[in-house]
């Protein structure tokens, strides 16, 4: 029996957060794949303009656990 994305999704909900993050790289990672070439370069662009700012001093990086603890925050119930 074929398994359905509500199903799936049910199920991926019911994860543990940190199990949730990786289950979204991993989705994430595989749709690279298919990407268009056109929104690719467009990503190129934006990461390189966030490199510059950064190394410009026009913003501030935030630390991975902060990133990291404000994420688990949001995926708690």
């Amino acid at each position: 029996m074929p398994t359905t994305l509500e199903q799936v999704t049910k199920e991926a909900m019911d994860l543990p957060p940190r199990q949730k993050l990786a289950l979204a790289e991993f989705l994430l990672e595989s749709a690279e794949a298919a990407a268009d070439p056109e929104a690719e370069a467009a990503w190129d662009s934006e990461i390189r303009d966030r490199i510059r700012a950064i190394d410009e001093g026009r913003v501030a990086g935030v630390p991975y656990e902060e990133v990291m603890r404000l994420a688990e925050e949001r995926l708690v119930p």
